[in-house]
């Protein structure tokens, strides 16, 4: 979690040399390490001990400061997540976690199905923070819980301390976090362990990025993942995508252990991209957080309810590359005669309630035996699929659609265990003529760019007296640019011809209200602009 009182500065690129860092971490190798029980780091890779790849996709819950929030990690696991990173105390600066109530925690964990990252929220800020505790502390706090913890790798992950350090003197992160991860392998742990980054853990020094290789090496088992948290540092594609590939190429472990997508004091961090680049990298994420924040834009459920999700909520689990649509379950759950049975094909959709821009379906429940966690409503074209929204009811209304234009969807069911349906029966429908009634204006610029690329940004206003709920924005580009990757919404391209529908969270523009999309893209030499831009099939203002 991002410090509460504290300042974050703002800082545009990490001062560390990508290119020389690379060569570096490559020139060191990898050691020769111990066999590892239960999760284990190989080639840069999080695996399972059955070997397979293990990509972390849930949401940090406050446990600590919530201890009788006991129906929380069933909710989670209800909306597609298959970890969950769980806040407890070592004492320090809070009322410590018992060796009964960890224990207890492991145990709904298991029995919802989940991974359990579990973390010691007391370092947060240490030496900046005054209130905080050292990583040497939280280490004593996991070798106090060891009998608790053995025989558990298959299952637990252990975080030693959240940010453990501020952003006064970084560069003192490394040797007390060497010296932890020593100290727990020095006590027989053989549990993949995770370090969190300096500066709130947003690593914006780089200091975590310069030392991981050293940090790893340390580790007599090789068992270790990085983590980095992204907030507001993190507000552009090219920081996120430098980050995150520089740990890749370099095959070292790391995941996104917090993020956060609503803008605050600092900044708007870029959650589209973040996800759209774990998903691509296939990296972990986990985002900050269910429910109960100091800061209630951060909550994902209102007042621990799951069926009250925020739009922050909607976007982390049903948005574009979010929880429902790409995690899977550990295969942990599913080894030894578990579930690998899939539902039922769901019902025929129907539809109703057309309009020139949205269309509702509704389909009868699919049946399976350890019950149906969600369903995944599809575009079909001929033999191509695109998803178009998840689900955990049997109805949904689909926005943002063309105007006079033919749509068949179709739907899939998924279960507890990860296993997907058959396709539902498909469903054609057109939509009414006529469009949006609203007026519109359009504000586009490129932000930056670079030889045969840039990055864009287009700003959607909303002219008209009422709301527009759902959208399609098109526009041809002038020369051979070409999209790449498009946050804000769903981007299809033929030629130059660009259509952009509406993601749900950007779905309802207000009046008066706008939204902001990003995108990178291909450019020639020349880099004109577009002049014309159509919402819903009527023509915008330009400026």
């Amino acid at each position: 979690m991002r410090p509460r009182t504290t300042s974050t500065p703002r800082v545009a690129t990490v001062a560390v040399a990508l290119l020389g860092l690379l060569l570096s971490f490559l020139s060191l190798g990898t050691p020769a390490h111990a066999a590892a029980t239960g999760f284990r780091i190989e080639n840069g890779r999080l695996l399972e001990a059955s070997g397979n790849d293990f990509v972390m996709r849930g949401v940090n819950h406050a446990h600590t400061w919530y201890p009788g929030e006991t129906q929380s990690l069933a909710d989670i696991k209800a909306l597609g997540a298959n970890t969950v990173r769980v806040v407890l105390s070592d004492g320090h600066r809070w009322t410590e976690n018992s060796a009964q109530d960890v224990a207890g925690v492991i145990a709904q964990c298991k029995a919802n199905r989940l991974i359990c990252v579990l973390e010691v929220h007391d370092t947060t800020g240490y030496g900046e923070e005054a209130a905080a505790g050292t990583l040497d502390h939280a280490a004593d706090y996991w070798i106090g819980l060891k009998d608790v913890l053995a025989g558990q790798e298959d299952y637990v992950i252990i975080n030693i301390g959240n940010e453990p350090w501020g952003n006064t003197n970084p560069a003192g992160w490394t040797d007390p976090t060497i010296a932890a991860v020593k100290k727990l392998r020095g006590a027989g742990f053989t549990h993949t362990i995770m370090v969190d980054a300096p500066n709130w853990g947003q690593d914006w020094q780089g200091v975590m990025r310069a030392n991981a290789q050293s940090v790893y090496k340390a580790d007599t088992t090789g068992n270790l993942i990085f983590s980095i948290h992204m907030y507001s540092v993190y507000d552009t594609a090219q920081e996120i995508t430098d980050y995150l590939n520089a740990f890749v190429n370099a095959k070292l472990p790391l995941l996104i252990g917090e993020f956060g997508g609503p803008a605050d004091q600092y900044g708007d961090p870029d959650e589209d991209t973040m996800m759209a680049v774990a998903q691509q990298l296939k990296l972990g994420y986990l985002a900050w957080s269910w429910s109960g924040n100091t800061d209630p834009v951060l909550d994902l459920a209102i007042d621990f309810d799951r069926t009250r999700l925020s739009s922050w909520g909607e976007r982390v689990f049903h948005g574009a590359n979010g929880i429902a649509a790409t995690s899977k379950e550990a295969t942990v759950y599913s080894s030894g005669g578990g579930d690998t049975t899939a539902p039922t094909a769901p019902g025929a959709p129907t539809a109703s309630g057309v309009t020139s821009s949205s269309v509702s379906l509704k389909w009868a429940a699919s049946t399976d035996a350890t019950g149906v966690t969600g369903y995944d409503v599809v575009r079909v074209s001929g033999g191509t699929e695109t998803a178009v929204t998840s689900t955990t009811t049997t109805t949904a209304t689909l926005t943002g659609l063309s105007p006079a234009t033919s749509y068949t969807f179709a739907v899939y069911a998924r279960d507890a265990a990860g296993n997907r349906s058959p396709r539902s029966a498909t469903v054609t429908v057109t939509t009414s003529s006529g469009g949006s009634t609203s007026t519109c204006g359009v504000g586009y610029r490129v932000t930056s760019s670079w030889p045969g690329g840039f990055q864009g940004e287009i700003v959607l206003r909303n002219t008209g007296t009422s709301a527009i709920n759902g959208w399609t924005l098109r526009w041809t580009f002038p020369d051979s640019q070409r999209i790449t990757n498009l946050w804000g919404g769903t981007a299809t391209q033929s030629g130059s011809e660009v259509s952009v529908t509406s993601a749900p969270y950007t779905a309802t523009i207000p009046a008066a209200g706008s939204v902001t999309l990003g995108f990178t893209a291909g450019r020639a030499a020349t880099n004109p602009s577009p002049t014309a831009f159509t919402l819903n099939g009527a023509a915008c203002s330009v400026n």
